[in-house]
């Protein structure tokens, strides 16, 4: 190992971690983001449903029942 070894840092790590220093909240903003629209309860009835109402597809599509 040379003398004045440094370890590799990116230009993504390096801009990532500037706008954490500069921003401290916005990993929790970006976890509220999150909880808006994918952090949800699942409605299991409602999945149920749909999986029972979904009809099976033909193994070629643009193929015509004869």
């Amino acid at each position: 190992m040379p003398l004045f070894w440094k370890p590799y840092k990116s230009d993504v790590t390096s801009f990532i971690e500037e706008l954490k220093a500069k921003k401290p909240t916005l990993e929790s903003e970006q976890r509220a983001g999150r909880a808006l629209l994918w952090d949800r309860a699942q409605d299991r009835e409602s999945q149920s449903e749909w999986r029972e109402a979904k009809v099976p597809q033909q193994p070629y599509v643009y193929q015509t029942k004869r």
